[in-house]
């Protein structure tokens, strides 16, 4: 989704949650700045919003979990680009973030890919919740159950392969 020296990123996942990686690293590694909210603030609606006010943070990655907590403690609208992960969209939640913030994009990736395989910016409540295109250095493929490619739009298992599988 894109990440630069101006942005700021308010990182509310616990160290011994893989996504802190992407929350330190991916800031510093451009420049940006990283605003490590506190356990009990990342917990709190009404706290983190009023974290995510004062520092004038651009972008935030968190659980549907926590973007419910964000939106029941008043968040009605910041031109923050909202990275959800962790667990799948669920479309209600979906409708309420395209309404507050200034993108929404869903990103996926089991722990085994560090962290992210695929992302997609969602704009329409209402169209299919994807999980869109691989990252760089990443490839996907849809397979059988005896592990044969299967054409487009047919149902299988997703294989994911990449510098970032461990």
């Amino acid at each position: 989704p894109g990440i630069t020296p101006d942005d700021a990123l308010v990182a509310v996942t616990t160290l011994s949650f893989d996504i802190h990686v992407l929350e330190i690293f991916g800031p510093l590694s451009v420049g940006a700045k990283v605003i490590v909210s506190s356990r009990e603030t990342a917990t709190d609606g009404w706290k983190l919003l009023a974290l995510i006010q004062e520092s004038k943070a651009t972008i935030m990655q968190a659980t549907p979990m926590t973007w419910r907590l964000l939106i029941e403690g008043g968040w009605s609208s910041a031109p923050l680009k909202a990275l959800v992960g962790g667990e799948a969209l669920p479309r209600d939640l979906l409708a309420n973030m395209l309404e507050r913030a200034g993108q929404v994009w869903n990103m996926y990736g089991p722990t085994e890919t560090t962290v992210w395989s695929t992302c997609c910016q969602i704009t329409d409540a209402s169209a299919p919740i994807l999980i869109g295109k691989p990252i760089a250095n990443t490839q996907t493929y849809i397979a059988d159950l005896h592990l044969n490619p299967l054409p487009t739009g047919v149902p299988g298992e997703l294989l994911i392969g990449g510098r970032g599988v461990t």
